[in-house]
């Protein structure tokens, strides 16, 4: 039998519960739709045959235990599978707070959506098609959070270990940072390096001998890319425009996966009923500071005068 997989993918939800909406005029994350377009999103699913859901990070808006518990019941109660990894805004600090989950609180909490023992996961999703979730969240020796994508040594090991097990199946890898470059120069630039695993590359190379599927989150854009065979789906976040999230259908046929990839949008919400254009004007409205560094940092290092002549034309640049 060809197997065949449909799932759903939905990524940065950035979920927030009303009062614990952080009020900050220079906010991108439209936060305040996060549950209401969650919901939405979950009722179209509901209606649809899938196999499973994966979230590729970035569940939460800064990693509260309130917003945790709240969208782990809510999971719970859906009527197929859901598989997560965390993102920078699930987990601040190794050991939490008393208001922010810590690192093994995150994966104790999340045990019904791929968690075992360990910060990372296997899972057979149908004969010859696997789940690899990795942790790409890491901390300094105070425990507080790099801000930049990187998968530990423990978790390279036991790749090395893992893969050569599923030789001849298909793997789909989920992690939060990108892997591969959806911008120009993404990798080469400071701001861009944010968005992306650190030791990509160690990563890669691990996976060529795969028949591998990266699926990220993180940079809030849509875009499939390509690198040397290794392709890599990034989705776009919910709480900001466009507001997206995809419905992948998967046929594996003597190896070889072929995959029909299809973007939703979620338009409107009760109280946002032209979200699209609110949206829109939100992310542009907030964007000069971000562009001005963009702008002054590596690779472009231009002046302040030129990035502020510059700047207010990308205004627009993500959205």
């Amino acid at each position: 039998m060809t197997p065949h997989l449909r799932f759903a993918i939905v990524s940065d939800p950035h979920v927030a519960l009303p009062h614990t909406v952080w009020r900050s005029p220079n906010r991108f994350h439209l936060v305040e739709v996060s549950i209401p377009a969650l919901e939405q999103v979950f009722d179209h699913l509901s209606s649809l045959e899938l196999d499973c859901v994966l979230m590729p990070g970035d569940l939460t808006q800064h990693g509260e235990r309130e917003n945790h518990d709240w969208l782990a019941q809510r999971l719970a109660a859906l009527p197929f599978p859901v598989y997560v990894v965390p993102g920078n805004h699930d987990i601040i600090q190794r050991q939490g707070t008393d208001k922010t989950v810590g690192l093994s609180e995150f994966f104790q909490r999340y045990q019904a959506f791929g968690y075992d023992q360990q910060p990372y996961y296997l899972e057979s999703l149908k004969p010859g098609i696997w789940l690899v979730g990795l942790n790409s969240i890491a901390f300094d020796p105070a425990g507080e959070q790099l801000y930049t994508g990187y998968l530990d040594q423990a978790q390279l090991d036991w790749l090395d270990q893992t893969l050569p097990q599923l030789r001849g199946d298909t793997v789909l890898v989920m992690i939060h940072h990108n892997v591969l470059e959806h911008l120009p120069g993404q990798s080469a630039s400071t701001m861009g390096q944010r968005y992306m695993l650190k030791n990509a590359a160690a990563l890669r190379s691990r996976l060529h001998s795969a028949n591998a599927l990266l699926l990220t989150g993180h940079l809030h854009v849509q875009d499939i890319a390509e690198q040397d065979g290794l392709w890599e789906i990034t989705t776009g976040s919910l709480v900001s425009y466009p507001h997206p999230y995809r419905t992948v259908e998967m046929v594996v046929d003597e190896g070889r996966s072929q995959l029909s990839v299809q973007t939703h949008w979620v338009k409107a919400v009760p109280e946002w009923p032209d979200l699209l254009a609110h949206s829109h004007q939100w992310m542009s409205d907030r964007a000069l500071p971000f562009m001005t560094k963009l702008l002054t940092s590596a690779p472009l290092h231009l002046e302040p005068e030129q990035a502020a002549q510059i700047a207010p034309q990308l205004k627009d640049f993500w959205a």
